[in-house]
């Protein structure tokens, strides 16, 4: 507890060494909570969020006046953490309000899976909001998946291929077409990915990235690697899982993609498709998907967790902020 915020036990949690995942905090049954309090508490508690973050790598604001993407964008301005521009990312996305951003904007039917926020790429957000503004009419859950978990697991089913992963790391290839794709989980286009519409600028920033285009007739191949697939939390000094393998290798398809030919070692030869395929059953065994409840916040840290999203009835409307 800290001030006017309760932690409190819902049943999807899950412990891992004695730490709730995720932390969920709701106001306390004594506290009148406006907009304008909860922001005052969020700055004056910052080093006790911080705390939780650090501890669980999630933490669930649920039962607070956060309404609309206005107060959202109160809400992450109110965290102090510095905002991360979406250059370089796969999802197309629209900007909302401020620093909010529309989740990824892909069909209901289709599952987004397992990653970190922009693993592909050398710069990533260390963390990032989720806003439920509508609840989802059914499904639509943002599961969450602690990466220190995923990568002892497959270390100790799979020695050698986590070896090579650490060795090796990986080489990610996406086909972009001119203009963002909405149809596709990875449809953004390379107008918006780079933010220009200018091609030798796009080259500019993709080689800031450390990544290689190559033009085509309707579009651009990217090459993103070698990058590693393995990285070290200095923080809480362990190893961690960190990579969009799965997540390209099972759902980068669209009409210009091949998710096998998406992602490979970083030497360039293929993926054995069995280990992926047991890799994601680890992701969603160790997995807590929470339904989303109108109003809820969701901070995650970016290098301790991985999400995804499961298919939903609509409506939905799950909005994101990203953050340094």
């Amino acid at each position: 507890m800290a001030g006017s915020f309760v932690e409190i036990q819902i049943p999807q949690q899950k412990l891992y060494s004695g730490i709730q995942f995720p932390v969920v905090i709701t106001p306390s049954p004594a506290a009148s909570f406006t907009l304008s309090a909860l922001t005052k508490t969020i700055e004056a508690q910052k080093p006790y969020l911080e705390a939780q973050l650090r501890k669980s790598g999630a933490v669930l604001f649920r039962g607070f006046p956060v309404n609309s993407a206005s107060d959202f964008n109160d809400v992450v301005e109110a965290s102090g953490f510095e905002e991360f521009p979406y250059v370089g990312g796969a999802a197309p996305r629209t900007n909302v309000v401020g620093r909010v951003f529309t989740a990824n904007e892909s069909p209901p039917d289709q599952k987004i899976p397992f990653h970190h926020e922009m693993a592909q790429v050398p710069e990533y957000p260390a963390k990032f909001f989720f806003f439920c503004e509508v609840e989802p009419g059914s499904g639509g859950e943002t599961p969450i998946v602690l990466s220190h978990i995923v990568y002892e697991r497959m270390k100790e089913r799979y020695p050698e291929f986590v070896d090579k992963l650490e060795e090796h790391g990986l080489i990610y290839n996406r086909v972009l077409g001119e203009d963002d794709d909405p149809s596709s989980p990875i449809g953004r286009g390379w107008k918006s990915t780079f933010l220009t519409k200018d091609k030798s600028i796009a080259e500019e920033r993709a080689a800031k990235l450390g990544m290689k285009l190559e033009w085509l007739e309707d579009g651009v191949k990217s090459i993103m690697g070698p990058i590693p697939a393995i990285k070290y939390d200095s923080t809480r000094q362990r190893k961690i899982w960190f990579n969009s393998m799965v997540a390209a290798y099972t759902g980068w398809e669209d009409a210009r993609n091949d998710p096998v030919k998406a992602v490979t070692f970083g030497d360039g030869s293929p993926l054995p498709a069995e280990t992926i395929y047991d890799c994601l059953k680890v992701l969603e065994e160790e997995s807590v998907a929470i339904p989303w409840h109108r109003g809820d916040v969701l901070l995650l840290d970016n290098l301790a967790v991985l999400h995804s999203r499961k298919s939903f009835s609509p409506p939905r409307r799950v909005l994101a902020s990203l953050c340094k």
